[in-house]
């Protein structure tokens, strides 16, 4: 025994030093098997028990380095410190894998400026490290700051490899830089790198991202060996950035090169790409092609499939390529409840948002927006209250995108009353947004003096008007026809710049129209850079309406001239100008060929316009035989025009037959019964001018005054027949008075009664 305890005593310092190894070696293999066994959590908690109860023992270079690559995959910036602080042994601190890890990691988990201290403080560097921190800053975007590393690298001496150029590349989509994309292009080119598939990859992507889709094409044509990358960022390129053929045919050759196991996102690529074209026939294949490669249940191509049929109106397939999904998830949710909602289908979509939440799923600020956007008329305000309770229950009331499409939706489907009760209540939080949809919501319910008033309260606000603001206050000028109100707001958006906006411009053009000042459009229309066909059909009307038809002919013929396609109103401008001068055959001329020349089919409103250029023209039975065989059923005002006609050329059968129409669509219509009267009187049919006054006086229909107005010092003056309202009517009545004696003294055919205030053309 004494012996043992000599020997022990005296290998004491040798035993304790063995058993700490034991130790030590029991925690490297400890946490070694869970990091590689994906077990990161587990992992990162035996490395926090064994922090908090070894603070002396230090575990090996590879164990540590499992422990980085753990904190990376979770993204734990926490765990990822604390195994930094526990590094103490100089030799692990200066290993340059370490170091590499580390600013990887701290990279992943956001903190660009731990990974920037760990990088500054190596002591030698390799282009691992400088590829490291370069993709910290590009996954963070700190853009700027990778591209002067980059610099700082190359300077330095060191050759960027196709990790560095893909890393480089994603910093150059996130400026949005494509002139500096296409010089790093010319250093890949140079470079050793530059025919390896990850710098041929991340030049397509950043060209995609960029909306060069030609140069993307031609990296990718010029790629020699291409896997499933290539074809898939080359099929979602050509499908967001609108050429879905492309991505059809592009998905095609990559079968027939042989790539015989497409991914989700490809086909999620293909399935946009049918829904932006509304393509069914085309969908339904590539539905089939997914259905073969097992992908139906997977919750990216489900979905993607699901927007697709929804878009093509087809909800039944929607609905069945929903159920389809495994385990769908609120953006699943989301594509079919927005289908129902597009589709104007309310009940639809708030069932399915109904099922949702029983299954547990949270909806998010878009499924309440998307079943804002169902709510499409006075019909659906129930479901759109019952929403809005949903919404201020969960406090989806403070976010301002929800706050937006409530207002958007009792714009639609309520009265202004409860437009501003919302907008007041969004008054902590609201946007530019939200004060264009309550304007456009006023100039919907024809309220112009609510526009005028919000308008006054925004500018006093901290949020600048923009051109959609601009475009609903000239509208509202535009309805007064008031010049100097007008010509004041013009000033505004030439002094603010939106002057520059094309639809600010067009909607100055109205607005001067209306007002009666043709030359001032004219010289707006010819500051526009670039007019649409908006701005020329604008002023093609104005012509129109002015009596220039040759100029408004000639105006059309110089718009196609110039390359662009006249739209529906365009053609309606041009038959109106034919209208008013009886060019009764150009107008059939463009009649015939408007749907052959311009693709448009013929609507009510060109139809209208015929008639009304036959009934002028006084050809009132071929105006009957149009009428007769046209596709659609004639609307009050296309019956007016014939009535009218029937009037001025005495025809009292079709007078007759177009009064009768009007009647039978609104049997309370005051001026059918006024025009067939006076057809009968002219034609001296007094006992049929006495039945209709009678029937009148039965039906208790009355004809609605008519109305003018006038602008004195930018107040505007309204009056109707008999008015006896005006503060200054005797003074009014006085002065035209005084105007029917001096017509009188001037032997001119003067009036055989008073004049009435509505009588004279003051507005």
């Amino acid at each position: 025994m004494i012996k043992l305890h000599r020997w022990i005593k005296r290998h004491s310092a040798r035993l304790i030093c063995t058993l700490s190894t034991a130790v030590e070696q029991s925690w490297d293999d400890r946490i070694m098997s869970l990091c590689r066994r994906g077990l990161y959590r587990e992992a990162l908690d035996l490395f926090s028990d064994f922090d908090r109860g070894s603070s002396e023992l230090r575990l090996n270079t590879a164990t540590y380095v499992d422990l980085i690559c753990t904190c990376s995959q979770v993204k734990s910036l926490r765990h990822g410190r604390r195994v930094h602080r526990h590094i103490g042994q100089p030799e692990v601190r200066r290993d340059i894998v370490v170091q590499n890890h580390l600013i990887n990691m701290y990279g992943k988990c956001g903190s660009c400026e731990d990974a920037r201290g760990v990088f500054d403080g190596m002591p030698y560097r390799n282009v691992v490290s400088w590829t490291a921190m370069i993709a910290g800053y590009s996954q963070n975007g700190e853009n700027r700051p990778a591209i002067e590393l980059y610099c700082l690298m190359r300077k330095s001496g060191f050759v960027p490899d196709q990790f560095t150029f893909g890393s480089m590349l994603k910093t150059c989509s996130g400026l949005g830089d494509i002139k500096l994309g296409r010089q790093l292009h010319a250093h890949i080119t140079k470079s050793v790198f530059g025919h390896h598939l990850i710098s041929q990859n991340a030049l397509i992507a950043m060209y995609n991202k960029l909306n060069s889709i030609n140069e993307a094409y031609i990296v990718f044509c010029y790629t020699e060996e291409k896997d499933l990358i290539s074809w898939g960022s080359m099929i979602a390129g050509f499908s967001q950035l609108h050429h879905e053929m492309e991505a059809l045919e592009c998905f095609r050759e990559m079968l027939l090169e042989g790539v015989h196991q497409p991914n989700e996102f490809i086909f999620g690529s293909l399935f946009s790409a049918c829904g932006s074209i509304a393509n069914a026939e085309y969908g339904r294949q590539i539905h089939v092609t997914c259905v073969k490669f097992g992908l139906m249940s997977n919750n990216f191509s489900g979905c993607a499939l699901c927007d697709m049929y929804s878009k093509s109106g087809l909800m039944d397939s929607a609905a069945t390529a929903f159920q389809h999904i495994e385990r769908p998830d609120v953006i699943s949710w989301n594509a079919l409840i927005g289908g129902y909602a597009h589709k104007g289908d309310g009940e639809a979509a708030i069932s399915f948002f109904s099922r949702m939440r029983c299954m547990n799923i949270v909806p998010d600020d878009i499924t309440v927006r998307l079943l804002l956007c169902a709510c499409t008329g006075p019909a659906s305000l129930p479901h759109g209250m019952q929403i809005h309770s949903y919404i201020t229950k969960v406090g989806f009331n403070v976010d301002i995108a929800v706050c937006n499409g409530l207002l958007s939706m009792y714009a639609k489907c309520s009265g202004l009353v409860d437009v501003f009760n919302v907008f007041e209540e969004v008054s902590r939080y609201y946007d530019l947004v939200s004060w264009n949809t309550t304007l456009v919501a006023c100039m919907q319910h024809n309220e112009p003096m609510e526009v005028f008033r919000l308008f006054k309260a925004l500018r006093n606000s901290a949020i600048s008007p923009d051109y959609i603001t601009m475009t609903s206050i000239i509208g509202a000028y535009a309805v007064f026809a008031s010049l100097e109100m007008g010509s004041q707001v013009h000033c505004y958006v030439m002094k603010t710049g939106l002057f520059l906006d094309t639809s600010v411009a067009n909607g100055l053009m109205d607005m001067y129209v209306k007002c009666g000042s043709l030359e001032v459009a004219q010289k707006i229309f010819g500051y526009v850079e670039n007019p649409d066909v908006i701005s020329w059909s604008c002023l093609i009307m104005a012509h129109a309406q002015f009596g220039f038809a040759d100029e408004a002919l000639r105006l059309f013929e110089e718009m196609k001239s110039r390359g662009l396609t006249p739209n529906e109103i365009t053609l309606v401008s041009v038959l109106s100008a034919c209208s008013h001068v009886g060019m009764v055959e150009k107008g059939w001329e463009v009649y015939r060929t408007m749907e052959s020349e311009f693709g448009i089919r013929p609507t009510k409103e060109h139809c209208s316009c015929m008639i009304d250029l036959l009934a002028r023209a006084g050809l009132l039975h071929e105006a009957r035989d149009f009428i007769n065989q046209m596709g659609y059923s004639p609307d009050i005002v296309a019956w007016k025009t014939l009535l009218s006609a029937s009037r001025s050329w005495k025809n009292i059968e079709i007078g007759k037959w177009a009064a009768e129409s009007i009647l039978t669509i609104d049997p309370s219509h005051s001026a059918a019964h006024v025009l067939l009267s006076n057809i009968y009187a002219s034609s001296g049919s007094w006992d049929e001018v006495a039945r209709l006054r009678n029937l009148m006086k039965e039906n208790k229909v009355q004809k609605t005054p008519g109305q003018s107005w006038i602008e004195i010092k930018s107040r505007i003056h309204a009056f109707l027949a008999e008015d006896s309202l005006h503060p200054e009517r005797d003074k009014i009545y006085a002065v035209m008075d005084e105007l029917w004696l001096q017509l009188l003294d001037h032997g001119d055919a003067a009036p055989k009664r008073r004049v009435e205030l509505d009588e004279v053309s003051i507005g």
